[in-house]
């Protein structure tokens, strides 16, 4: 069957994701064409809505169609933010012949990769497996009308999308029994691929392991410029969380430079916005330098989560604006009125990448003058001939403000206040340009990485709008992600949420709310996390396993039920999954929470120990250090407890877990802790308690 694959392989061209103006939806009226994603609500969606393809949501309507007409489906898949998604569309699905081809022979089916991450998943399982290129979005997947994938490529020119559109016409009306034997083929090898199998070895994580695990770890690590070697370069922020968290366990130097090279690189180079705040999705180079120009909430709530954790380790200025900067950024761009959060913005404006971000000299010496414009310039290295395409600046940093000072003839109290200055007019500029296109939609567990980041900038820096923000967004996804059977939605936009929650949803949001506990020290947040928890294993675990699938047993069936393992931009379901449980157990004491958290690590542990590749499992050694040095369980209780708990928070403590109160509460742990006339803080461990003391000081000491 290789063959059948090879003259379409060698049309594969290359995947990237790069944004476009989503812009607005007018009426029908205006349209020559509407299909059925006019009623959708993804402006993912909504953007194809008048294209002259018949395109389909994903649905059991369509997969029946596909049945009753004996045709293929045609998966197109992409997301608002996707660069060569509208360039296809643009040269494809807007064209009228291609369309005719598309109509005649396939039911066409257009996917929002970020609504249905578990669609897209098995079409990119399949792209992986079926083609020896790289795999990316646009991801285009043929498969039968029952769903079974024959093959997915990324994106092609006109030409070549028609060529590889009569291939598979032809190729199904001719040898339709060779197609239909290779899916059941792919299909089989999709199912077994992540296999897990549960471990009956007995549970063992010692720190000689952990240490060669992360030997191997930071050999991937580019030291000079930060992130994985190589490019792309993507932030990763839980790559460099474990390494923070382990080098606070052993005290390993490199760990900690390993990290710090990493986010300083980020905070100064090209992939941070330094006029607006806020980081692109990844850089294209080695240097941090030209990213791809979208910015994803995804991104930005880890970053925020991660740059407060290095600021409590370093006390690093830097770090602490970066997280004020973004989250203003934030607040500005991606936050809905009532407390939700936007998806991403697009990289395109006026059909140009990163057009809204750029800057020619002269433009910065129109606004600024020539002398500031020449401070400025200085220190965000713009050049006359520019420092990327056709003449345009992308702003980074490389100079100190001592030397740019310096070569200004200005003191570095001077240069700070005109740089500031300038930043504030360069701003005000940029806004009358043509804005980047938003995606609006609110994703539960997207939303639930931006809460948990203003809960880690509250407990660093104790600022209550960040605390404030954090609540609102957990009562925004209390009131419109949770249903009244228990279960939560994914996805909501105009007042509309209908995808039934993916793993991450739940995993994810027990994690926000736990942390939405430690902030305020209300026993709802735990109780909230408690009743999701439940919800996920009646209807996500795999008994057999207790490994967890991504999809729920009441979702309609794919073809293949999948679960995610490994961690990537965002961490893996299972991972986040395993890390909820252990800590919600350890807060409610429930062991068998704690056990199952256990239990999936150590399945693991031996793909972990074995591939090597343990960049691709720093969720899961996030939870390997919980193990090998168990988290404290820190009791704040007496009339003081939320100013003493905001003095702890403070401080940099991986694994220790805050809880407590004016009284004690419901909570098994706080029971006979609380003694009139004062407030103690109570270090313990499994349970166990150290002699209460009454200073923070003192209690830090306990856990070191």
């Amino acid at each position: 069957m290789r063959y059948f694959l090879l003259s379409v392989i060698s049309l594969l061209l290359f995947s990237a994701c790069k944004p476009k103006n989503s812009g607005g939806e007018t009426s029908h009226s205006e349209h020559k064409y509407t299909n059925e994603l006019v009623n959708e609500s993804s402006p993912y969606l909504l953007q194809h809505a008048h294209n002259p393809v018949n395109w389909h949501a994903w649905n059991d309507a369509t997969l029946a169609k596909a049945e009753a007409e004996n045709k293929l489906l045609l998966i197109s898949v992409g997301y608002a933010a996707c660069h060569w998604c509208h360039v296809m569309e643009h040269e494809s699905f807007e064209d009228t012949l291609v369309a005719r081809v598309m109509n005649e022979n396939f039911i066409n089916v257009k996917v929002d990769r970020e609504e249905r991450p578990d669609v897209d998943d098995v079409y990119m399982t399949a792209c992986q497996m079926s083609s020896d290129r790289s795999c990316g979005w646009p991801l285009n997947a043929f498969a039968l009308p029952d769903g079974r994938p024959v093959f997915a490529g990324t994106y092609y020119p006109k030409k070549e999308w028609i060529d590889v559109l009569e291939y598979f016409k032809n190729a199904y009306q001719t040898e339709p029994q060779k197609m239909i034997d290779y899916a059941q083929s792919l299909t089989d090898g999709m199912k077994k691929r992540e296999a897990i199998n549960f471990n009956t070895e007995a549970a063992s994580f010692t720190k000689n392991e952990l240490t060669e695990i992360a030997d191997a770890f930071l050999q991937n690590v580019d030291l000079k410029d930060g992130g994985r070697q190589g490019a792309p370069k993507f932030p990763l922020p839980n790559n460099w969380e474990f390494l923070l968290k382990y080098h606070h366990f052993t005290g390993d130097a490199q760990a900690l430079e390993a990290a710090l090279t990493t986010l300083d690189a980020m905070a100064q180079g090209g992939i941070y916005d330094h006029l607006g705040g806020g980081f692109a999705r990844y850089s294209t180079d080695a240097v941090w330098l030209a990213p791809h120009f979208e910015k994803m909430l995804y991104d930005n709530g880890q970053l925020v989560s991660l740059y407060a954790d290095a600021y409590k380790v370093t006390k690093n200025p830097l770090y602490q604006t970066r997280v004020e900067e973004t989250l203003a950024f934030v607040a500005r761009e991606l936050t809905d009125k009532n407390g939700g959060f936007y998806s991403s913005l697009d990289a395109d404006s006026e059909g140009e990448e990163g057009k809204f971000y750029v800057w020619h000299r002269h433009e910065i010496d129109s606004i600024l003058g020539v002398k500031d414009g020449a401070l400025f310039s200085d220190y965000y290295e713009v050049k006359g001939s520019g420092n990327w395409e056709e003449e345009k600046n992308i702003l980074h940093r490389k100079m100190t403000l001592q030397r740019a000072a310096k070569q200004n003839n200005l003191t570095e109290e001077e240069a700070r206040a005109k740089i500031a200055a300038a930043k504030e007019k360069l701003f005000a500029a940029r806004e009358k340009r043509v804005r980047p296109g938003l995606d609006d939609k609110i994703l539960t567990s997207w939303n639930a990485l931006m809460l948990k980041g203003y809960t880690d900038a509250y407990a660093a820096f104790g600022e209550e709008e960040y605390k404030a923000a954090a609540i609102k967004n957990g009562e925004f996804l209390l009131k419109n992600a949770v249903q009244t059977d228990g279960r939560l939605n994914r996805n909501y936009k105009d007042g509309k949420s209908v995808i039934n929650a993916f793993l991450d949803d739940y995993a994810l949001t027990i994690q926000a709310f736990t942390a939405l506990y430690e902030i305020t020290f209300d026993e709802r947040w735990l109780t909230e996390a408690d009743n999701l928890a439940k919800y996920a294993i009646a209807h996500f675990q795999n008994p057999e396993t207790q490994m967890f699938y991504y999809t729920s047993d009441t979702d309609a069936d794919l073809i293949a039920r999948k679960s995610e393992l490994t961690d990537n931009v965002i961490p893996g379901s299972n991972s986040a999954t395993a890390r909820a449980l252990f800590d919600l157990g350890t807060y409610l004491y429930k062991p068998e929470y704690i056990d199952t958290g256990k239990q999936m690590l150590n399945n693991m542990k031996p793909q972990i120990v074995e591939q090597q590749q343990p960049n691709f499992y720093s969720n899961w050694l996030q939870l390997y250090l919980d193990l090998v040095r168990p988290p404290y369980e820190v009791a704040v209780v007496g009339e003081n407890a939320a100013a003493k708990r905001a003095e702890l928070l403070k401080e940099y403590l991986p694994n220790a877990l805050l809880l407590g109160g004016e009284t004690e509460g419901n909570l098994a742990l706080l029971e006979g802790k609380l003694q009139e006339g004062s407030t103690k803080i109570y270090v313990c461990q499994n349970k166990v308690c150290k002699f209460p003391v009454e200073e923070v000081e003192k209690a830090v000491a306990l856990m070191e």
